[in-house]
């Protein structure tokens, strides 16, 4: 939201001015908006090994990482990250959901989190819907298929 003016003080200058531009600008320095905003419903779905995934922030420079929407409609298939850490929080799980981390087979359900490093093979099981920060940004080259 930008106020529409704000007086400042100006050390260097010791001087008062007014300006109309988002707070944020003086404190950060940056001239863009404070925040950046998904609708996940207006975000096109794409293929992944997990299922359909809605995938926000890919191009907001200054965000270190990206934030999907992930639906799995059944089983995904198991791959890994090199480089990627993703952190899957579960919106929606069917009674019986479950992650493969490795070798272990983990019991989900709404509300539960996972940190998973890079290395681990990890695959879904079972129909659920996640919401995955994935840190640095998403880079689908770096999803390797076992």
């Amino acid at each position: 939201m930008s106020l529409p003016f704000i007086f400042c003080q100006r050390p260097e200058a010791h001087q008062t001015f007014q300006h109309s531009l988002p707070w944020n600008s003086y404190v950060t320095g940056l001239s863009k908006p404070p925040y950046e905003i998904a609708d996940f419903s207006k975000i096109e779905g794409v293929p992944c090994p997990c299922g359909t995934a809605r995938r926000a922030f890919t191009d907001v420079e200054d965000f270190p990482g990206t934030v999907h929407v992930t639906e799995i409609s059944m089983n995904a298939q198991t791959h890994y990250h090199k480089r990627l850490t993703e952190t899957y929080f579960f919106l929606e799980c069917d009674d019986d959901a479950k992650m493969q981390l490795n070798d272990e087979i983990v019991s989900v359900r709404p509300g539960m989190s996972i940190i998973i490093r890079p290395g681990t093979l990890h695959r879904a099981i079972g129909k659920m819907k996640v919401l995955i920060m994935v840190l640095p940004k998403f880079d689908p080259e770096d999803e390797y298929l076992v």
